[in-house]
């Protein structure tokens, strides 16, 4: 009996221990909490926000959002500018010869100078014939006129005599034939002279076409004898360039003919230094010296239309071509740009206002998108100048158009400087 209360007696303060160190631990917690909740704080709600005196608070207000596009326009007024008309063409020497012979024979010697690319100057002597049958001719020809001259002496001295021996005889009037008096004997021998000096100065300038010599100022482009070459009348000796001027034949079409002043200022300024109708040109391609640039003026233009090209050309001159800074050389593809004639009443715009169906867009008053066809008159360095759409001072044209866009469509215009 005694055992038994012994064991109820530690089972109950083990009880007590137990339910001792629980509420100690509920304890803890709720005083943990207790200190994360502000004053003033209620059951259940979390710590309220600190507020703002009045005088301190701020009205927030929702902007407005407008849902119509932006496009960026330019503001456009219509003035005057001067047009510029660009073509493209070739260069070429003012001569290309291809240098035939005059007489035929073997060559027997050939100047240093005589090599394709050399410069020559008019007169130089290039080559040599064998000039033996030549020097031969001429003297023969020279003693055939001596003859006739003495045939000729021998005629009039006879013709003399008889016209005295005709008045002499008493007889009146002429003789019934002119043998009498020798005249058709005195004809002949004239006439056997003239031809005797003919001969001669056919047989001196063959053996003056011994020598070949230039016959211009230019470039030897090709050689086409060597030492010994047997070369027969007609035979081609060489080609050549002429080098104191290139030309450059420009293709245009009627509208720029239009932006051009009138053909006999081409022709009356060609002759005037001062007066010159000037256009600069540009070596294009993959060439070289493209990007370089050269002076060049309008020397005439061509009366006719081309058959292939339907087109009539101008006639570029740039003179003295080799002894530029930049030597120009025939063969060089060019971009040529023209002055033209003052245009009045044009729009200048950025080249990305046409848009790719050649139109021009505008913005109204009231916000609306407007098309029209583009009418250009002249581009020069991404700007082109056309006609304008509008009869109003001052226009406001779009400088990017979208191909969304649609005619009449509302949009908010954004002004940008040019």
């Amino acid at each position: 009996m005694k055992q038994l209360i012994t064991r109820k007696l530690k089972k109950n303060a083990l009880t007590i221990v137990i339910t001792t160190v629980a509420a100690g631990s509920i304890f803890v917690v709720a005083a943990y909490n207790g200190s994360q909740m502000g004053p003033g704080s209620e059951k259940g709600k979390g710590p309220k926000p600190e507020q703002k005196p009045a005088s301190e608070m701020v009205v927030e207000q929702k902007q407005p959002v407008s849902l119509l596009s932006q496009v960026a326009v330019q503001a456009t007024q219509v003035a005057s500018y001067q047009a510029e008309v660009t073509g493209y063409g070739e260069t070429k020497p003012r001569f290309e010869l291809s240098y035939a012979s005059e007489i035929s024979g073997r060559i027997e010697w050939l100047a240093e100078s005589f090599e394709s690319g050399r410069i020559v100057k008019k007169g130089e002597l290039l080559a040599k014939f064998d000039d033996t049958s030549y020097q031969q001719a001429v003297s023969q020809a020279k003693a055939e006129v001596a003859t006739a001259q003495l045939e000729l002496l021998e005629e009039q001295r006879q013709g003399e005599q008889a016209r005295s021996e005709w008045e002499r005889s008493g007889l009146k009037g002429e003789p019934s034939s002119p043998l009498v008096l020798r005249q058709p004997q005195l004809a002949s021998a004239t006439a056997t002279l003239e031809n005797a000096q003919k001969t001669l100065a056919k047989a001196e300038r063959d053996l003056e076409f011994t020598n070949i010599t230039a016959p211009f100022d230019g470039v030897i482009v090709s050689r086409d004898v060597q030492l010994g070459s047997f070369i027969n009348v007609g035979g081609t000796v060489a080609m050549l360039y002429s080098v104191d001027r290139v030309e450059i034949e420009i293709p245009l079409s009627d509208k720029q003919w239009a932006n051009l002043p009138q053909v006999d200022s081409f022709e009356s300024s060609a002759d005037n230094l001062n007066e010159r109708w000037s256009a600069t040109i540009e070596a294009t391609g993959s060439d070289s010296h493209t990007g370089q640039q050269w002076s060049a003026y309008v020397e005439r233009s061509h009366q006719y239309v081309t058959q292939d090209t339907r087109q009539r050309s101008l006639v570029l001159v740039v003179d003295k071509p080799l002894s530029q800074d930049t030597p120009l050389f025939p063969g060089t593809f060019i971009k040529a740009t023209i002055e033209g004639v003052t245009l009045d009443n044009l729009w200048e715009l950025p080249a990305s206002a046409r848009s790719q169906q050649g139109e021009i867009w505008t913005v109204d008053t009231e916000g609306l998108l407007q098309k029209t066809l583009a009418v250009t008159q002249f581009e020069r360095q991404n700007k082109i100048y056309v006609n304008p759409t509008l009869m109003t001072s001052t226009a406001q044209v779009v400088k990017r158009p979208l191909s969304n866009f649609k005619a009449g469509m509302k949009v908010m215009p954004m002004v940008e400087e040019l």
